[in-house]
């Protein structure tokens, strides 16, 4: 397990994003990205996890696949769960590449992605 302040989370956030695909990271749209120690009680209930599971990531909002022109005031979030990544990471450069493969996914979802067709471009 690798340990990082608040800090250094958000700087490897920022490295992260900065490391995606220019066109996937420039047409995103009113949502914000932050990160959070872990996953509240509402976010786990939401995603029916259970007691021994944990989450890296979560995108809560109407993915833009499903708006159909509809505009949405309050932003859409995506977060990422400091705790469980540092817990899933051997050193710094594997947390690294945790944050931006979770990133990376839940932004998928954003555009309307699910799991299966997320694993198939990956």
């Amino acid at each position: 397990m690798v340990q990082v302040s608040d800090e250094q989370f958000d700087e490897l956030m920022h490295q992260a994003i900065d490391s995606l695909p220019k066109e996937h990271i420039d047409h995103l749209k009113n949502v914000a990205i932050l990160f959070e120690d872990d996953p509240d009680e509402e976010q786990r209930v939401k995603v029916h996890l259970q007691d021994d599971q944990t989450l890296f990531g979560l995108y809560e909002g109407i993915p833009l696949a499903r708006r159909q022109g509809m505009q949405t005031t309050l932003p859409d979030k995506i977060t990422l769960f400091k705790n469980p990544l540092q817990m899933a990471s051997y050193d710094l450069p594997d947390l690294k590449e945790h944050i931006r493969h979770t990133l990376w996914h839940e932004i998928a979802h954003y555009y309307g992605l699910n799991h299966d067709q997320i694993g198939k471009l990956e």
